[in-house]
């Protein structure tokens, strides 16, 4: 049985989000992700006028007289959410925590997905995959993606985002876009070497979705501080009443962050960088415009 406070949580993110993609996002996403190659759907007589490349000659032959094949796009598109559910999630310091934003994103994203007629399958990861849906399509399936994101208790704390790609490039068979949503906390030098990532890159599309929190980026004025980290326990003590201790805590956190958004550059794959206390809405609105524009 899901709690009163789950129940509303999830109806309130199912409205905004199919709100968002009927409004804000219509033909957006449709524009910047099409279904990949063509597939043959029959053969019909030759008429003048019909491009003599398209002739099937085998049926023609056997016909005696010429036929053509026709082709048609494929529209069916997949897409894979690879949702970070690891303990630091559940920082924050604004209205929501991070994990709360990773879940919006990856429903406004599903969303889209549906609407465009594409399935959608998703990636519960820690340091290890701990839940995957298979992709499937309708309002229904999405109804139970966002619930399994909100219900879900992951039994680690850790955070492999290697171990969730290289998952993904086993069990999609066809190719698919996969946004990888998450804080990239203790994952700079395992996404530098990229490995997963190159090789999975090669058939699919990632596209990485960098959640953070203005709180990780500053210590409080108040003393002496202590910081536990979410994903292994450690706790340290930090004067964060010192000016100089608090600009270097800062420039830390920050060479930290560049350095993930450098790694995934490097990698050619695109950033969508959401902070908890901006909209998410507006910075994959911004993605998807820049894509358009990139296409052109």
């Amino acid at each position: 049985m899901l709690s009163p406070e789950i129940i509303k949580k999830i109806k309130k993110v199912h409205i905004k989000s199919g709100r968002l993609v009927n409004t804000l996002m219509a033909g957006q996403y449709k524009s910047v992700f099409r279904g990949s190659g063509i597939e043959f759907e029959e053969v019909r007589e030759y008429s003048p006028g019909d491009d003599v490349k398209s002739i099937d000659w085998k049926v023609s032959a056997r016909m005696g007289r010429p036929y053509i094949k026709l082709f048609r796009e494929e529209r069916e598109l997949i897409v894979m959410l690879l949702v970070d559910m690891s303990a630091s999630g559940r920082f924050g310091t604004t209205d929501a925590l991070k994990q709360d934003t990773a879940v919006e994103i990856a429903s406004i994203l599903a969303f889209n997905a549906i609407r465009n007629n594409d399935k959608v399958g998703a990636i519960l990861f820690t340091d290890r995959v701990e839940k995957y849906i298979p992709p499937q399509k309708g309002a229904g399936h999405v109804w139970r993606v966002i619930k399994e994101m909100y219900t879900f208790s992951p039994e680690h704390t850790g955070t492999d985002i290697n171990e969730a790609v290289g998952f993904m490039g086993r069990v999609c068979r066809k190719k698919s876009v996969a946004f990888v949503i998450s804080d990239f906390l203790h994952s700079g030098r395992a996404v530098t070497k990229g490995t997963p990532f190159r090789m999975v890159s090669r058939k699919h599309e990632l596209i990485s979705v960098l959640v953070s929190d203005p709180g990780e980026f500053r210590l409080p004025d108040a003393g002496i501080v202590y910081i536990q980290d979410l994903e292994n326990g450690r706790c340290r003590s930090i004067d964060a009443s010192d000016p100089s201790t608090r600009q270097q805590y800062e420039q830390m956190k920050r060479t930290e962050y560049q350095n993930v958004t450098r790694s995934l550059k490097s990698l050619n794959i695109d950033c969508i960088e959401v902070p908890t206390d901006g909209s998410a809405a507006d910075a994959l609105t911004g993605y998807f415009r820049m894509r358009e524009r990139r296409k052109r």
